[in-house]
């Protein structure tokens, strides 16, 4: 059953990680660094537990398009380990791990080709063999899961903007993946596209890594956010806490939208006035104004050079 919808609109401890099964993500260590010699990623270690929805922020140039890159092998060659539902991200097992980790992109064109909706959402399951009824089931299973059923037999081109996206991301439910990863998925997108996306995000019982500037929206989706800048994780903990803090988004390049409150949030959801959560200062130790610093241990970490592999 594609994204697994379940009855309430959301995932059984969505968020918590509270599920019994294997964490859907594993990341260990990993660093990379381009062939120019710019160091993207130093020593992320992070796990996403089975039906986790997770925010991953951070300014622009901070490492996170690098990061989703790794999921599904596109980027490899550096140091560290990523397995994806107890698969190691390694050559043998890339056809398998790209099935898992499905990533829509931040613009719907990118992944969007083919004369018909429902030609584009059957492409993946087609070429893993599937045919016939079997097809036709998991193409309208995943337009089902978007709302788009009724327009499966249109050119994707003749859709509106907030259409393209929710028919990108019913291509990758269309592959059942384990991780569905979503870049920027409000970028363009009017108010009401923007709530029709986030009400179909809460229906799916998906693993989900939400990538966006979106602070709000990452808010009202995801329990937990991971902050990612220079290519460290520098927070990871509730969202609503960490987006509380001013003075640490504003070290981070980050920035509420004017007059948004997210006290007013926690004080809606009965959530508790703080919570524990991780926290790197620079590597130069300094406070930078959090109040908070704590020294990042590299005592650890392989060199990253271009090209190295682990």
């Amino acid at each position: 059953m594609v994204g697994r919808v379940t009855s309430t609109g959301a995932s059984a401890d969505a968020g918590s990680g509270a599920l019994s099964r294997a964490p859907s993500l594993e990341i260990r260590r990993l660093s990379f660094a381009y062939p120019d010699g710019h160091p993207a990623l130093r020593g992320i270690d992070l796990t996403v537990g089975a039906g986790e929805r997770v925010a991953l922020l951070g300014p622009n140039g901070a490492g996170k398009t690098t990061l989703v890159l790794h999921l599904n092998g596109i980027l490899r060659g550096g140091v560290g380990e990523v397995v994806v539902a107890g698969l190691a991200v390694a050559p043998p097992n890339l056809l398998e791990v790209r099935r898992r980790v499905g990533i829509v992109f931040q613009d719907p064109d990118d992944q969007l080709f083919m004369p018909t909706v429902r030609d584009d959402v059957g492409f993946g399951p087609a070429n893993l063999g599937l045919r016939g009824a079997e097809l036709a089931a998991r193409v309208a299973s995943a337009l089902a899961a978007v709302g788009m059923a009724e327009h499966a037999d249109r050119p994707p081109h003749h859709l509106s903007f907030g259409q393209r996206r929710r028919v990108a991301v019913a291509t990758v439910l269309a592959m059942e993946p384990e991780i569905l990863v979503l870049d920027e998925p409000t970028s363009n997108l009017d108010p009401a596209s923007r709530r029709e996306l986030a009400d179909i995000v809460r229906s799916l019982d998906v693993t989900t890594l939400l990538v966006t500037h979106d602070l709000p929206f990452a808010l009202e989706l995801c329990p937990r956010s991971v902050i990612l800048s220079d290519g460290r994780v520098v927070a990871d903990g509730l969202t609503v806490d960490l987006l509380a803090d001013e003075a640490f988004l504003a070290v981070h390049r980050l920035e509420l939208p004017y007059g948004f409150d997210p006290d007013v949030h926690r004080r809606r959801a009965g959530a508790p006035s703080s919570a524990p959560r991780l926290q790197f200062a620079p590597p130069d130790g300094e406070d930078h104004g959090t109040g908070r610093a704590v020294r990042l241990d590299t005592a650890g970490l392989p060199p990253v050079t271009p090209g190295s592999k682990p």
